[in-house]
């Protein structure tokens, strides 16, 4: 707590002067362009890994990143607050893009990996079972994440089946169709400190570089004035 404490106390001397435009637009309301799901573990922070300010994203953390499914009628199959939080971003705010981001060395998929018992918590292993599918994906021998850990390739594959999981929803499913939203699988090499994008076309995940992000850039842009811009910069 002490660590809590000086770094509000350094927030408010040194930060908030240039923040207090921003705060007093944001207590009018908010305006997200992208919910961004990813673990609750303390080493992935979003808002650092993408440089952006208060207000920019609708952000849900869970252990694993996971999104249980939901079934026909549209009710989520488990915990309540993760459909909450697609329902409310994607119906009420203006979100066009919903990033899944995964991690490096998650002690979720180690503990999915290992069987998902865990002792003394049984809302967690009721919690992990949710990564049954990934599990199921990784004994089938994909070719994702080949060469890493199997840690690492299950939380690969965990991010294509929470992306799947989301189509489940009634909403993401409608706004898919209507062409107004995007999903985006992303992975996060803690070590590296390198973002990595997957590929549907490439059947794997790759480095958001110079290269790869300029490659993005482009496929999002929307208009040849946007492209032209952004060529510019």
């Amino acid at each position: 707590m002490k660590k809590l404490i000086r770094g509000l106390l350094d927030f408010q001397r040194h930060t908030l002067p240039s923040y207090r435009a921003t705060f007093a637009r944001l207590a009018k309301g908010q305006t997200p362009d992208c919910l961004f799901i990813s673990c609750s573990d303390s080493r992935v922070v979003p808002n650092l890994l993408v440089s952006t300010d208060p207000g920019d994203l609708f952000t849900v953390r869970n252990v694993g990143n996971l999104v249980p499914p939901a079934v026909l009628n549209g009710h989520s199959t488990a915990d309540r607050s993760e459909a909450a939080a697609i329902e409310f971003s994607l119906g009420f705010l203006p979100i066009e893009d919903v990033v899944v981001c995964g991690h490096s060395s998650c002690g979720a998929m180690k503990a999915i990996l290992a069987g998902g018992s865990v002792k003394g918590s049984p809302n967690l292993e009721q919690w992990l079972a949710h990564g049954a599918p990934s599990l199921k994906a990784l004994k089938e021998n994909t070719q994702v994440g080949a060469g890493l850990p199997d840690a690492d390739r299950l939380s690969q594959l965990n991010v294509l089946a929470q992306l799947e999981h989301l189509k489940t929803y009634p909403i993401v499913r409608d706004r898919l169709a209507a062409g107004t939203l995007r999903l985006h699988g992303w992975w996060f090499d803690i070590g590296a400190a390198q973002v990595h994008a997957y590929r549907s076309d490439l059947g794997r995940f790759v480095p958001i570089d110079e290269t790869e992000g300029d490659r993005l850039l482009t496929q999002l842009s929307d208009t040849p004035e946007e492209q032209q811009a952004l060529r510019a910069v």
